[in-house]
């Protein structure tokens, strides 16, 4: 066995459960976002709400995914998964930032300080840990797995929790209406 995959060999286990779950639950968001668009096809739905709530909380799911696939490759060395896995928390960095200006311009709604905290900060933060462990990756592999491995699962349980937000958001105040489209 090579280099790459005695160090990834360990964590087939782990990323088998993660990418099995990620997909499950990208699949389920499928579901959900059909369902509340087929509530009432006739109104005229305002994108913000699903751009800025249950896209990213897509891409949470998708993440890890990504993440397991690219762990459960066989690899020669680790440069490349490195840089791949580096590259997608680098884009999630990226992407948050603009979810956090797109959502501060939201006229429908206006995230509370739990918004703020779920959709905004933690990803960040878990996107943040994923391309300091893509990094990593390259220099102490061993360390730097954990931390993939944790912003994967924190990526899950975030997009578990945020689906949920939007799920009973939807559940209480009834489909979006014409302009208010907040998640």
């Amino acid at each position: 066995m090579n280099a790459a995959g005695t160090m990834l060999g360990p964590w087939s286990s782990f990323y088998v459960m993660i990418g099995s779950s990620a997909a499950a639950l990208t699949g389920l968001m499928f579901v959900v976002i059909t369902l509340v668009n087929n509530n009432d096809r006739r109104k005229k739905r305002n994108p913000d709400g699903i751009s800025t709530f249950s896209t990213p909380t897509v891409l949470h799911f998708c993440a890890p995914l990504f993440v397991a696939a690219t762990i459960a490759a066989p690899w020669e060395s680790l440069r490349y998964p490195a840089i791949a896995i580096a590259v997608l928390g680098a884009y999630g960095v990226v992407y948050i930032s603009y979810l956090m200006v797109r959502a501060s311009r939201l006229t429908s709604y206006r995230p509370d300080v739990e918004d703020w905290v779920w959709f905004s900060i933690m990803p960040f933060c878990a996107y943040v840990a994923m391309c300091a462990g893509g990094l990593g990756l390259l220099v102490v592999p061993s360390r730097a797995l954990f931390a993939v491995g944790g912003a994967s699962l924190l990526l899950i349980f975030i997009g578990i929790r945020n689906s949920w937000d939007v799920v009973t958001f939807l559940a209480v105040n009834g489909p979006p209406q014409d302009d208010d489209d907040p998640k």
